[in-house]
């Protein structure tokens, strides 16, 4: 009888190791998640999509939709950083119209036990891409018309750490973070000297560090 208790334990132990997992894994279910972000709401609507890959990690997908520019003009108003400043008028950077894409993977860093969707603390690494164009301004240089135009291109990195919570079918989602972006704007311009218009096609780049703070708000599908 005792050279047969070591195997009874070890069954033992087994198939309730065995019975955790099984409860856990009808426990958690891979779930999909809608979710903006109100606070870019000034200048810009974001809308994300989440998709679980498992217990602690999850696939977040992003496209921007881009209105206005506006706020970055303010930014080169009022904070001079001793760099070139691109040749963009204030109606361009209010009429800038724009999209954007971006990807990020959360690794849930803390989680209930008894959680059976995505909540918890996170951190998550995003990449992401911004296009946004200016519209053409007309400029009058000895009775003829010509047009100045430009776009910029936005190239960047997040690191976020965040917590997201449910209630139902209701996500909360606040995060706070650090990042590097990459600014590269190209424009044309034209001015006159005398009799002759001199046409010029500049680009500015711009590498700046960057502070997140903000709440995505949404439902779980």
């Amino acid at each position: 009888m005792k050279r047969l208790l070591p195997f009874f334990l070890l069954f033992a132990f087994s198939s309730l190791t065995a019975a955790a997992q099984e409860t856990r894994q009808a426990t958690f279910r891979k779930g999909t998640y809608l979710k903006v972000n109100p606070s870019t709401i000034i200048n810009e609507l974001d809308i994300y999509l989440e998709q679980e890959l498992s217990e602690k990690l999850s696939l977040e997908l992003g496209i921007t939709g881009i209105y206005t520019d506006y706020p970055d003009y303010v930014f080169f108003k009022r904070i001079d950083l001793g760099r070139e400043k691109p040749g963009i008028t204030t109606e361009q950077f209010v009429e800038g119209r724009g999209l954007g894409f971006r990807v990020g993977m959360k690794w849930y860093l803390v989680r209930q036990a008894a959680a059976f969707n995505a909540r918890g603390t996170y951190f998550q690494p995003v990449l992401f891409y911004k296009k946004i164009f200016y519209p053409k301004e007309d400029v009058v240089l000895n009775n003829t018309i010509y047009k100045d135009d430009g776009d910029k291109s936005v190239y960047g990195i997040q690191f976020l750490l965040g917590r997201q919570m449910t209630r139902g079918k209701w996500i909360l989602d606040p995060y706070l973070g650090i990042g590097v972006r990459s600014k590269v704007y190209r424009y044309t311009n034209h001015s006159s000297s005398g009799v002759a218009v001199n046409t010029d096609r500049g680009e500015v780049v711009n590498v700046l560090p960057s502070l997140h703070l903000g709440i995505k708000v949404g439902l779980s599908l």
